[in-house]
């Protein structure tokens, strides 16, 4: 790409955001335009779920309005209508149009909003937006019964929040244990366990069938699939994200889940690309075609996109990992864990802090780290590593990922790792899913 081409990013999260940034960074001179479809500054999502709902004052902003100003970083507060590939424009819902040599699909995901009677009552809420948190917000405050629907990462955080304001709080999870899609049952169940000590009630296995409301339209309690009533004046509704890719499949983009592209993230249209929670991409770390929603994902694609379009290309290839918050626990996670056939813990759980890794196929998958920072920082190391870590290396008296990890890089058998770390101390937090 010529260094005074216009590049257009549509979606302005945090991988939009980081795609503007690190071009400049990398010297593209040409024009840069950021359009999202929220007013104000560029974002975080993460605290949204978390310290954002219990303190006003939290700092959710990326960087304030000098960063662009400098850096001539044009932002648009607009919607995005449709895309015109041939003729290399971005039409906007307001009657505008953007032209681009280079587009960047960053549009992100939408929560699922689930086919349940009552859904649209007064006081049934989802949290993605910075609005979403700050309604959930005021609501807390003056709520008695919070009932969550779904147990996954935001399900699980808004609960730890419920529970710390008092609010009686109880989990709502059609499988059979919180965060099931995402960590281990040794995992999962520790989380459980933890939520259970702060007076949270977990109804795991049951599933929604109507939400009740009063009189004057407002919530009354959640319905189960076996009769029973769950009093609620305030429901936190938390089933998923769908990715946002209806822009690609009307101008014709391939999409599957999310939008297709390469190991360059390219799509199938060679002026526009893709990062961040919309993308399926090829992931070297498990083989198949993935669509990942985490910050350190969008963070990283971005990164290697704004490379390959300053002419450094190289495939996307970054350890995924992610995190979470809930009470005073933070849980780690380092590479990708479904599927696996086999796990060990080290450490014990009864401490408050651990580390569950999962093999599949004898071979080190996923390590989720409880309160165990050092693990956490060894596992990534160690899953970037030419050769993995095999079960049996494990079984050892004794073993420590962290000394592994280190006599494996003194030998010079690691590849290079993405430089996270100095930009999440920085904004204050690491990768989340969102």
């Amino acid at each position: 790409m010529k260094p005074d081409t216009t590049v257009v990013i549509v979606g302005a999260g945090q991988g939009g955001f980081q795609v503007a940034a690190s071009l400049r960074e990398r010297g593209h001179a040409g024009p840069v335009v950021l359009v999202g479809d929220e007013p104000g500054l560029p974002y975080q999502r993460p605290p949204l779920s978390k310290n954002f709902l219990l303190h006003a004052e939290t700092q959710t902003e990326l960087r304030p309005r000098s960063f662009y100003e400098r850096r001539d970083i044009e932002l648009r507060h607009a919607r995005v209508g449709s895309i015109d590939r041939f003729g290399r424009r971005v039409r906007l819902a307001d009657g505008h149009t953007l032209a681009y040599d280079h587009l960047v699909l960053a549009t992100g995901a939408r929560n699922r909003t689930p086919p349940i009677e009552g859904v649209t009552l007064d006081g049934v809420v989802q949290v993605r937006t910075r609005d979403d948190a700050e309604r959930l917000r005021a609501r807390l405050s003056a709520a008695s019964h919070l009932a969550i629907i779904g147990a996954g990462f935001i399900g699980m955080e808004v609960a730890a929040v419920g529970a710390r304001t008092g609010i009686t709080t109880t989990v709502i999870e059609a499988l059979h244990r919180p965060m099931a899609r995402s960590v281990s049952v040794a995992t999962s169940t520790h989380i459980a366990d933890l939520h259970r000590a702060q007076g949270t009630t977990l109804r795991m296995g049951r599933t929604v069938v109507r939400l009740d409301g009063d009189d004057t339209g407002a919530v009354t309690g959640v319905r189960l699939h076996d009769g029973t009533l769950v009093p609620a004046d305030l429901v936190v509704v938390g089933v998923g994200v769908a990715p946002a890719v209806e822009l690609a499949t009307d101008a014709g983009i391939d999409v599957g889940d999310g939008i297709r592209v390469d190991a360059h993230l390219a799509t199938s249209d060679p002026h526009v690309s893709a990062i961040g929670d919309c993308a399926e991409f090829p992931n070297t770390h498990t083989g198949t075609r993935t669509r990942l929603e985490s910050i350190q994902n969008a963070v990283d694609q971005a990164r290697c996109l704004a490379a390959r379009l300053t002419g450094t290309p190289a495939p996307y290839t970054a350890v995924p990992w992610f995190w979470t918050e809930q009470f005073s626990t933070k849980l780690q996670i380092a590479g990708i864990g479904q599927g696996h056939d086999d796990s060990t813990v080290l450490g014990d759980p009864a401490t408050g802090s651990f580390s569950t890794l999962l093999f599949k196929d004898e071979l080190l998958t996923a390590v989720e780290s409880v309160n165990a920072p050092a693990d956490h920082t060894a596992a990534r190391r160690i899953l970037a590593f030419d050769r993995p870590l095999r079960r049996e290396e494990t079984a050892v008296d004794g073993f420590s990922l962290a000394q592994w990890a280190g006599g494996r890089q003194r030998r010079g058998q690691d590849r290079t790792v993405a430089p996270q770390d100095a930009v999440d101390a920085r904004l204050g937090h690491t990768a989340d899913v969102h």
